[in-house]
Protein backbone atom coordinates (compact mmCIF):
# COMPACT_ATOMS: atom_id res chain seq x y z
CA UNK A 1 0.00 0.00 0.00
CA UNK A 2 1.19 3.29 -0.85
CA UNK A 3 1.81 5.80 1.75
CA UNK A 4 -0.55 8.51 0.35
CA UNK A 5 -3.63 6.03 0.66
CA UNK A 6 -2.44 4.65 4.14
CA UNK A 7 -2.70 8.83 5.27
CA UNK A 8 -6.05 8.71 3.01
CA UNK A 9 -7.11 5.53 5.11
CA UNK A 10 -6.24 7.15 8.37
CA UNK A 11 -8.15 10.39 7.65
CA UNK A 12 -11.57 8.23 6.31
CA UNK A 13 -10.91 6.53 10.17
CA UNK A 14 -10.86 9.51 12.29
CA UNK A 15 -13.77 11.46 9.98
CA UNK A 16 -15.43 8.22 10.88
CA UNK A 17 -14.86 8.36 14.35
CA UNK A 18 -15.68 12.15 14.94
CA UNK A 19 -19.00 11.58 12.78
CA UNK A 20 -20.01 8.92 15.14
CA UNK A 21 -18.93 10.62 18.14
CA UNK A 22 -21.15 13.97 17.27
CA UNK A 23 -23.87 11.76 16.60
CA UNK A 24 -24.24 10.05 19.78
CA UNK A 25 -23.54 13.48 21.64
CA UNK A 26 -26.66 14.98 19.24
CA UNK A 27 -29.02 12.25 20.28
CA UNK A 28 -27.84 12.37 23.90
CA UNK A 29 -28.72 16.15 23.50
CA UNK A 30 -32.09 15.47 21.70
CA UNK A 31 -32.94 12.93 24.90
CA UNK A 32 -31.98 15.32 27.20
CA UNK A 33 -34.52 17.85 26.50
CA UNK A 34 -37.15 15.05 26.38
CA UNK A 35 -36.06 14.54 30.35
CA UNK A 36 -36.52 16.98 33.52
CA UNK A 37 -33.85 19.06 34.67
CA UNK A 38 -32.09 17.44 37.81
CA UNK A 39 -32.28 20.31 39.26
CA UNK A 40 -35.44 20.84 40.10
CA UNK A 41 -37.01 21.12 44.05
CA UNK A 42 -38.11 18.17 45.29
CA UNK A 43 -42.07 17.77 44.65
CA UNK A 44 -41.60 19.41 41.52
CA UNK A 45 -44.08 18.32 38.73
CA UNK A 46 -42.58 19.08 35.39
CA UNK A 47 -45.17 19.57 32.37
CA UNK A 48 -43.65 18.54 29.19
CA UNK A 49 -45.05 19.82 25.59
CA UNK A 50 -45.02 17.17 22.36
CA UNK A 51 -42.25 15.41 24.57
CA UNK A 52 -39.90 18.76 25.55
CA UNK A 53 -39.73 19.26 28.71
CA UNK A 54 -41.11 23.07 29.23
CA UNK A 55 -41.70 24.17 32.94
CA UNK A 56 -42.28 22.73 36.12
CA UNK A 57 -43.98 23.52 39.51
CA UNK A 58 -44.44 22.83 43.30
CA UNK A 59 -47.73 22.79 45.17
CA UNK A 60 -46.49 26.22 46.89
CA UNK A 61 -46.71 27.69 43.45
CA UNK A 62 -50.06 27.60 42.87
CA UNK A 63 -50.91 29.92 45.79
CA UNK A 64 -50.71 32.56 43.19
CA UNK A 65 -53.94 31.37 41.55
CA UNK A 66 -57.62 31.92 42.12
CA UNK A 67 -58.91 28.93 44.24
CA UNK A 68 -61.96 26.55 43.56
CA UNK A 69 -64.11 23.49 45.24
CA UNK A 70 -67.07 21.25 44.72
CA UNK A 71 -68.61 18.70 46.81
CA UNK A 72 -67.56 14.85 45.07
CA UNK A 73 -70.72 12.85 44.58
CA UNK A 74 -69.36 10.03 45.55
CA UNK A 75 -68.64 11.04 49.89
CA UNK A 76 -70.08 14.61 49.93
CA UNK A 77 -66.94 16.04 50.81
CA UNK A 78 -65.37 19.16 49.34
CA UNK A 79 -62.80 18.85 47.05
CA UNK A 80 -60.75 22.18 47.56
CA UNK A 81 -57.73 23.28 44.91
CA UNK A 82 -56.47 24.94 41.74
CA UNK A 83 -58.00 24.36 37.93
CA UNK A 84 -55.54 22.53 36.00
CA UNK A 85 -56.32 24.40 32.94
CA UNK A 86 -55.19 27.64 35.37
CA UNK A 87 -51.84 25.50 36.46
CA UNK A 88 -51.40 25.28 32.51
CA UNK A 89 -51.94 28.72 30.98
CA UNK A 90 -49.43 29.40 33.65
CA UNK A 91 -46.49 27.41 31.78
CA UNK A 92 -47.71 26.83 28.49
CA UNK A 93 -48.53 29.09 25.30
CA UNK A 94 -51.93 29.73 24.68
CA UNK A 95 -50.97 28.85 20.87
CA UNK A 96 -50.16 25.71 22.00
CA UNK A 97 -53.93 24.88 24.05
CA UNK A 98 -56.20 23.91 21.43
CA UNK A 99 -59.32 21.91 21.62
CA UNK A 100 -57.98 18.49 20.67
CA UNK A 101 -54.99 19.05 22.72
CA UNK A 102 -54.49 15.54 24.93
CA UNK A 103 -53.63 16.18 28.51
CA UNK A 104 -51.99 13.13 30.49
CA UNK A 105 -51.93 13.11 33.64
CA UNK A 106 -49.64 10.84 35.66
CA UNK A 107 -48.33 9.52 38.96
CA UNK A 108 -45.53 6.82 38.86
CA UNK A 109 -45.88 6.20 42.31
CA UNK A 110 -49.51 4.69 41.86
CA UNK A 111 -48.63 3.34 38.07
CA UNK A 112 -52.24 5.46 37.27
CA UNK A 113 -52.71 8.45 34.55
CA UNK A 114 -55.88 9.84 32.65
CA UNK A 115 -56.14 11.42 29.33
CA UNK A 116 -57.72 14.06 28.88
CA UNK A 117 -58.57 16.77 25.70
CA UNK A 118 -57.81 20.18 26.49
CA UNK A 119 -61.81 20.82 25.81
CA UNK A 120 -62.36 18.82 28.74
CA UNK A 121 -59.92 20.55 31.02
CA UNK A 122 -61.25 23.85 30.07
CA UNK A 123 -64.57 23.24 30.50
CA UNK A 124 -65.63 24.59 33.78
CA UNK A 125 -68.65 22.62 34.33
CA UNK A 126 -66.07 19.76 34.79
CA UNK A 127 -63.94 21.45 37.30
CA UNK A 128 -60.65 19.12 36.21
CA UNK A 129 -58.51 20.50 39.32
CA UNK A 130 -55.74 19.77 41.80
CA UNK A 131 -56.66 18.88 45.28
CA UNK A 132 -54.04 19.27 47.40
CA UNK A 133 -53.69 15.99 49.78
CA UNK A 134 -52.70 15.68 53.43
CA UNK A 135 -49.68 14.82 52.42
CA UNK A 136 -48.94 17.75 50.30
CA UNK A 137 -48.54 15.90 47.19
CA UNK A 138 -51.85 16.94 44.39
CA UNK A 139 -54.61 14.29 43.08
CA UNK A 140 -56.27 15.27 39.98
CA UNK A 141 -60.13 15.44 40.92
CA UNK A 142 -63.11 16.20 38.94
CA UNK A 143 -67.25 15.92 38.05
CA UNK A 144 -66.69 14.64 34.74
CA UNK A 145 -68.42 11.60 34.26
CA UNK A 146 -66.49 8.54 34.81
CA UNK A 147 -63.73 10.18 36.66
CA UNK A 148 -65.60 11.46 39.35
CA UNK A 149 -65.16 8.88 41.44
CA UNK A 150 -62.26 8.64 43.94
CA UNK A 151 -61.03 5.14 42.38
CA UNK A 152 -60.60 7.09 39.10
CA UNK A 153 -58.40 10.38 40.25
CA UNK A 154 -55.12 10.10 39.95
CA UNK A 155 -53.28 10.78 43.13
CA UNK A 156 -49.61 11.60 43.68
CA UNK A 157 -49.40 13.98 40.60
CA UNK A 158 -46.09 13.97 38.94
CA UNK A 159 -45.60 14.50 35.48
CA UNK A 160 -48.03 16.42 33.33
CA UNK A 161 -47.67 15.64 29.51
CA UNK A 162 -49.32 17.85 26.53
CA UNK A 163 -49.80 16.35 22.69
CA UNK A 164 -50.36 19.10 20.27
CA UNK A 165 -50.99 16.84 17.27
Amino acid sequence: MKQNKRILLAVVIVLVIVAVVLGVDFLQRQKALAEAPTDMPPGSIPIFVDGKFTASFVPDDLGQLEGSSFVDAEEGKTQEGWLLRDVLRLYVPERKLKADTLVTVASSSRDKFHVLTWAEVDDPANMVMFDLSGRGTLTLVSTIPGFDIRDSWIQDVDKIELETN
